[in-house]
């Protein structure tokens, strides 16, 4: 399983919001914004601080997608 924060990116669109106006928001450093943009896994603490600036719940921002071996495997 992977985890994938494209609910994240359609968010920010619907609030009118840019990545660099969310860094500011919260704190997070480039790299953490790095790592989203990759899908790449980052700290409860990191998705709770993007919730809370977004005034969202955490599935309103990530939700996790099966890997291509996980489909196999079924």
């Amino acid at each position: 399983m992977k985890i994938s924060y494209k609910k994240l990116w359609i968010k920010l669109i619907e609030q009118d919001i840019k990545k660099s106006d969310l860094r500011k928001l919260t704190g997070l450093s480039a790299g953490t914004i790095t790592r989203l943009n990759k899908n790449e896994p980052v700290s409860i603490t990191v998705l709770l601080s993007v919730c809370e600036a977004l005034k969202c719940d955490i599935g309103d921002i990530c939700s996790v997608v099966p890997n291509d071996d996980d489909i196999e495997t079924l």
